[in-house]
């Protein structure tokens, strides 16, 4: 099943993707339900309405009209791990890592599958790391890998947008992670039991048509499973979360000479099995202070 946030008509609603439609589950959610992380709160629960909604059909919208959003807008938490595949590691010419290196993208990066991406003002050097995600469904705590399938709402794409300089200059790499725009994922959720086993999974990234990261989830040195036991060894994971799990070989930063990202270009992530993100890379708007 998958599992999309939508705008359409001015509201923003959660759907089940079926074929070019949605299924609209506003009549059929929970009460009170409105995202993607107070519907996965409910559990099997809300999953089993929204299989009843696709069956029953009713409400479907074209997806055509409608404009997708990020599936989960505002987690208490976005994860992602570093150096998780031996060929970018070579490309980086880091040392294999013995215990899994994490940061924090900040969850105000998040945008939405087809959203622009802005090229910073403060910085030139804009890269891409096309990644699978995962978003957890319960909260958990010591979750043994064995286990953690029980754990996983589903799938999604990330593109872990970079800023290599200000990444370079964080020792926790937050910094150059979380700039706004520079988290989007999607194009929807696809729940667990439709995508098998996650670990075998032929990911691409591409700019403007060219073939630049081509992969294989199987190649990742720490699994899924064995993210969320390293990471419920430490603290509790909610409904919603978002990690994501890595990138291969083939970013712009590591290149000779460096390809770094320019307005204008187009960056698609592909995953077998979920679909693809695509985002225009764009300048960032000029102004004074942002006050909300």
């Amino acid at each position: 099943m998958k599992l999309a946030t939508f705008r359409h008509q001015g509201r923003s609603r959660l759907g089940v993707v079926e074929g070019d439609e949605l299924v609209d589950l506003g009549s059929a959610s929970p009460e009170g339900v409105t995202t993607m992380a107070e519907l996965l709160a409910w559990g099997e629960e809300g999953l089993a309405l929204a299989r009843k909604a696709a069956r029953v059909g009713a409400s479907r919208i074209p997806l055509a009209e409608v404009r997708l959003e990020a599936p989960v807008s505002r987690p208490s938490k976005f994860l992602a791990i570093g150096l998780n595949y031996e060929d970018h590691l070579a490309e980086t010419g880091r040392e294999r890592p013995q215990t899994q290196i994490w940061f924090n993208k900040q969850v105000s990066c998040i945008v939405g599958p087809y959203d622009c991406v802005e090229l910073p003002r403060v910085s030139s050097c804009l890269d891409y790391e096309g990644e699978l995600g995962f978003v957890i469904g319960r909260r958990c705590r010591h979750v043994p890998a064995e286990l953690a399938p029980r754990v996983i709402a589903g799938y999604l794409i990330v593109n872990d947008f970079s800023v290599r300089d200000w990444q370079a200059r964080s020792p926790t790499m937050t910094m150059g992670k979380s700039f706004d725009t520079h988290g989007p994922i999607g194009p929807w959720l696809v729940t667990a039991d439709e995508i098998g086993d996650p670990h075998r999974l032929g990911l691409r990234t591409y700019v403007n048509g060219e073939l630049r990261q081509r992969a294989n989830t199987a190649m990742m040195i720490f699994d899924c499973f064995e993210m969320v036991a390293h990471l419920t060894a430490a603290f509790t994971l909610e409904p919603g979360d978002i990690i994501s799990t890595g990138t291969p070989a083939g970013v712009g930063g590591f290149s000779d000479p460096p390809r770094y990202l320019r307005a204008g270009d187009v960056v698609r992530v592909e995953i077998d099995g979920i679909g693809h993100i695509e985002n225009r890379i764009v300048e960032e708007p000029e102004g004074g202070p942002r006050l909300g």
